[in-house]
């Protein structure tokens, strides 16, 4: 059986995509079954850019097939800001989401356009070391809305209007968000891929640690 990491702290994260490949022959395993790993710098300027950066430095850290997904929200009256800073978006000033939301309001206030348009993004790279093996991209368009709403989801879903669903992403059961998400899609056109590989991936992994293995009694 493959045996896949998920290059994520991130709880939410972590859930939903657990959820989205289910059902799949492989054993999905979390950093956090790892000796601690200093997490890399993102410095991309792209969600690609930082997807792979991620793959790449997991999956030498660990010798294992790695997925790194990055993602974000990008406002269309922002200039697509916040996009790869989106978790990191008002530094020191807005730690807290509900802080980020004020400052996404108050910025596009002091634009006149309190409801813009926007979308989520998400790049995910699959590698093993040293090489990438998979690319995938997911989208979602929405608006921005005030005040927030829902308690669900996590990140910036209670402020994004979804309109096929009439509400926030924050306001429905984590399985309908899935199904239309950018990780969702992300993450199930990984798992198309995975199904096609089969064991030829699974032999491919294995090869790959026993030769790391190998080096190591050298």
């Amino acid at each position: 059986m493959t045996t896949l990491v998920l290059a994520t702290t991130n709880a939410g994260k972590l859930r939903e995509i657990r959820d989205v490949l289910a059902g799949l022959a492989i054993e999905v395993r979390a950093l956090a079954d790892f000796p601690a790993i200093a997490e890399p710098e993102e410095t991309g300027r792209t969600f690609e850019e930082n997807a792979r950066a991620k793959a790449l430095y997991y999956a030498g850290a660990t010798g294992a097939l790695v997925v790194a997904e990055d993602s974000g929200l990008e406002i269309d009256a922002l200039d697509r800001a916040p996009g790869v800073y989106s978790a990191r978006f008002g530094g020191d000033r807005a730690p807290t989401y509900p802080e980020k939301f004020a400052l996404v309001y108050r910025m596009l206030d002091e634009r006149g356009a309190p409801e813009s348009t926007a979308r989520f993004a998400c790049a995910l790279a699959l590698s093993r070391p040293g090489e990438i093996l998979f690319e995938a991209r997911g989208t979602i368009e929405g608006r921005i809305t005030s005040p927030p709403r829902g308690s669900g989801g996590f990140g910036y879903d209670p402020i994004f209007f979804y309109p096929p669903f009439g509400c926030t992403l924050a306001e429905v059961p984590a399985e309908r968000k899935t199904s239309v998400s950018h990780r969702g899609q992300a993450f199930r056109r990984l798992g198309e891929y995975l199904e096609a590989q089969g064991s030829r991936l699974t032999a491919q992994d294995s090869r790959l640690r026993v030769e790391n293995v190998r080096r190591a009694t050298l």
